[in-house]
């Protein structure tokens, strides 16, 4: 089966231009181009497309995705069957999202009565599910089960307060931080700054603070890639200048 790009992007539901776009990406050539100099795509183009539009709907970036499928070890059903693992747990997200809105809806009707904490299960349950999926596997084996498990209950449990103090602390720190890594000081007043902060935004989610913990956790920001990547999106050497500040603020130099 060959397809015109014009009736690839009808099939799919994307703009010729979209398609334009991930030619000069690299992360989806047309099969040929034809003597019209029209771009054909074939059925290995529109498998591919499929999965690129997987991705996308996992909010997965292009760049990611060109790394992810131009790979030599790409294994398309390995792939369709992540997907469908991912799919299927973003499908349980939302039906918890769904079933909180519908709750406090009934709730503003004063059909049912609604707790303060029963407002926010949601979002927190997101969260450490997100984190477990992630990260859960390293960080268990560094800390072991019953310190996550305290710790993903201590997120549970939290109040909206304690909820509204973390994100803003979250996002103060990458503020601080951002500041700091500009004076190449981690032993600065800013950089220090952004690692108390750390501390205390640490606290809302760990049972208990250490400073041998905390130490470790910037080691583990370096040497595990996503947490390096997660840390220099915005500034390459991010990880590795607040791994610095902690090791010097917990005194582990």
């Amino acid at each position: 089966m060959e397809l015109t790009i014009q009736k690839l992007g009808q099939m799919a539901g994307v703009s010729t231009r979209t398609l334009r776009y991930y030619d000069e990406l690299g992360i989806l050539k047309p099969a040929r181009i034809n003597s019209s100099g029209y771009r054909i795509y074939g059925q290995k183009e529109i498998d591919m497309l499929q999965q690129i539009m997987f991705y996308r709907a996992l909010e997965v970036d292009l760049e990611t995705i060109k790394r992810i499928i131009t790979a030599p070890g790409f294994d398309r059903m390995r792939a369709l069957n992540e997907h469908h693992d991912k799919l299927l747990e973003k499908r349980k997200q939302l039906d918890r999202l769904i079933a909180n809105v519908e709750k406090t809806i009934a709730s503003s009707e004063g059909r049912i009565e609604m707790s303060n904490q029963e407002k926010f299960e949601g979002f927190k349950k997101r969260i450490v599910e997100d984190n477990e999926k992630k990260y859960g596997e390293e960080v268990r084996a560094k800390y072991g089960d019953e310190a996550v498990d305290r710790s993903n209950q201590k997120v549970l449990n939290m109040s909206q307060q304690e909820y509204d103090r973390a994100e803003s602390l979250a996002k103060e720190i990458r503020e601080t931080l951002a500041e700091a890594i500009k004076t190449g000081d981690p032993s600065g007043e800013a950089a220090q700054k952004a690692v108390d902060l750390h501390r205390q935004w640490l606290c809302l989610y760990w049972d208990g603070y250490s400073k041998e913990a905390h130490a470790g956790l910037g080691d583990m920001y370096v040497e595990d890639e996503r947490f390096r990547a997660y840390y220099d999106a915005e500034q390459p050497g991010t990880a590795e200048f607040l791994r610095d500040a902690i090791r010097i603020y917990t005194g582990a130099e």
